[in-house]
């Protein structure tokens, strides 16, 4: 009898192209390294590497960018998570670089880290001498996202030219980098919001309590709900705090890390109003995007994840 071939799902199709582009980079590059924010997407590749690489151990440690401004939430959840996977964690400091000088401290009540963390990542990656990055960025996220290639090369001072990405034809990645070059890898660039949402529900993967609605104290300022928080300085633009139910779409900074009005407490309720959304979580959650119409790729090509 002649064997019937296996159609794959989408989400095992999305699967398998990940875990092969981490398979590939791993290969290829000597010291890779997962760029870990404790947000939804670096989680799902968590979940991607072990099914990728276990038993054994990861072929590369977990690395986060820490601006300081974190949600505590975040922090707790990250620091259990690696205990459980008994997997090394290296921690590069955005304080650490402004004390240092070679970063600036923002200042007034729109001041932020997230743009400093490109400094530090820089700066960790030449001082561990990663020579590849693995990152949870999707291209649905953002126009610039979407001009980017699964592997991305960075030139000698970790600069991005969206005009020389190489080709990758019939899924074919040339992960060979030149002398001073960087890798940075993008296993979920195929994946939508609502596929990792989807995912995270059929591998019952745990999230951060502040992916699901809970009760905060928040204020409005250009259209976006924040937390109250030490790390954020009203002014008079912005409305008096109030208690609001609210969950987050995407993880960062705090100082620039918007929520959204919610009363999904399950990930069964969260996949049903991200179905139901035609904005993408970037776009209505995160204050550093709407500088200009150009802000994330002036980041990326200075050096931004």
């Amino acid at each position: 009898m002649t064997p019937t071939a296996r159609t794959l799902s989408h989400l095992q199709a999305l699967e398998a192209e990940a875990i092969h582009v981490m398979r590939e980079v791993a290969a290829e590059r000597e010291k890779p390294v997962l760029l870990f924010s404790g947000g939804k997407d670096s989680i799902v590749l968590v979940r991607l590497a072990e099914k990728a690489f276990r038993p054994g151990k990861f072929p590369f440690p977990l690395m986060h960018i820490d601006t300081g401004h974190n949600f505590p939430e975040v922090i707790e959840f990250r620091d259990k998570l690696v205990e459980q996977l008994d997997e090394r964690l290296v921690v590069a400091s955005v304080q650490e670089s402004i004390d240092s000088g070679r970063a600036v401290e923002e200042t007034g009540p729109r001041a932020s880290r997230n743009r400093l963390q490109t400094v530090t990542l820089l700066d960790a990656l030449a001082e561990h001498g990663f020579d590849a990055a693995f990152g949870g960025a999707r291209r649905d996220e953002e126009r610039a996202r979407a001009k980017e290639r699964i592997l991305s090369f960075r030139d000698d001072f970790g600069g991005w030219d969206p005009k020389a990405q190489r080709p990758e034809l019939w899924n074919i990645y040339n992960a060979r980098v030149r002398r001073g070059e960087n890798v940075r890898a993008f296993p979920l660039s195929n994946w939508t919001e609502l596929d990792v949402w989807q995912y995270i529900m059929q591998e019952e993967i745990e999230v951060p309590s502040i992916y699901l609605a809970h009760e905060r104290e928040v204020f409005k300022r250009d259209g976006m709900l924040y937390a109250e928080s030490e790390f954020i300085t009203r002014d008079e633009r912005d409305s008096e705090p109030f208690r609001e139910f609210v969950r987050y779409r995407t993880v960062g900074d705090m100082s620039c890390t918007g929520a959204v009005a919610s009363h999904a407490v399950s990930l069964d309720a969260v996949v049903a109003e991200i179905a139901a959304t035609d904005i993408t979580e970037r776009g209505e959650t995160r204050a550093d995007d709407r500088v200009s119409e150009s802000a994330m790729e002036d980041r990326k090509v200075a050096g931004y994840f």
